[in-house]
């Protein structure tokens, strides 16, 4: 193993870990990390995409298995940002990489942004029970093309769309990680058709990344209070959005 795949592993890990802590994926700041590192932006999208389906798909398996998870409610969304998913990875293909890395800038603050002020303890008592098809269906629809165009999971829309449409934020919470999976398998196909895929990079940032998020949500159910990690998280991706832009800027 040479150096560079030594680091990333060891960046996947790490990230995951502590994002983990907070009870969201890492895919976020893995990829400009990755970037950073020297992994081309057309690269560490779809590595990504891989590291949002195979945490997202852990956490459904369980939901499922404990019955926690709303199908009905789900479909909607999984089918609209299934369509729009490889919509935006062709998009993302085609753009400029300078509006690309400001769109994604953008969405790293607004992640941010979310994670420090909007309290999904405030809607604790909400319990929307109906189950309509064009809430999710548009949430689905911004959803997936973010998720294609950008590498990121998609699931920082969905969870405070939903809420704020009355459900109830850990219903919302199952099927956010329902959702994600499919809207990253095929954005991630896109992607791999257009050539935009390494192997390697997947192997060993998506094993790192799935070990790290795997063991920071261990700790997390048994020590930590995700809340209070998660705002530190949110203040870590807004300095990380206004880095990015001073690079931006600078280039």
């Amino acid at each position: 193993m040479d150096m560079l795949t030594l680091g990333i592993t060891l960046v996947s890990f790490l990230l995951s870990f502590f994002f983990a802590l907070g009870g969201v994926g890492s895919a976020v700041v893995l990829i400009p990390t990755l970037t950073w590192m020297g992994v081309p932006f057309d690269l560490a999208r779809p590595t990504g995409l891989f590291v949002n389906a195979v945490s997202m798909i852990g956490a459904t398996y369980s939901n499922i298995k404990e019955k926690r998870l709303d199908f009905k409610l789900g479909i909607p969304i999984v089918v609209a940002s299934v369509v729009m998913a490889p919509l935006g990875a062709w998009i993302g293909h085609f753009l400029p990489l300078k509006s690309l890395m400001i769109l994604f800038i953008c969405f790293l603050c607004f992640s941010g942004t979310m994670m420090l002020f909007f309290k999904t303890s405030k809607y604790k008592d909400q319990f929307r029970e109906d189950r309509p098809l064009g809430g999710p269906f548009l949430v689905g629809v911004l959803a997936g093309f973010i998720s294609g165009l950008l590498g990121v999971g998609g699931g920082g829309v969905i969870s405070p769309l939903m809420i704020m449409q009355g459900f109830n934020p850990k219903k919302v919470a199952t099927v956010t990680a329902f959702a994600v999976p499919f809207s990253s398998i095929t954005a991630f196909a896109a992607y791999a058709m257009m050539g935009s895929v390494s192997i390697k990079l997947l192997i060993f940032a998506g094993l790192a990344a799935w070990g790290g998020g795997y063991l920071g949500t261990k700790v997390m159910h048994a020590k930590m209070k995700p809340a209070t990690v998660k705002k530190f998280l949110g203040g870590v991706l807004i300095l990380l959005g206004i880095k990015l832009l001073w690079s931006v800027v600078l280039n």
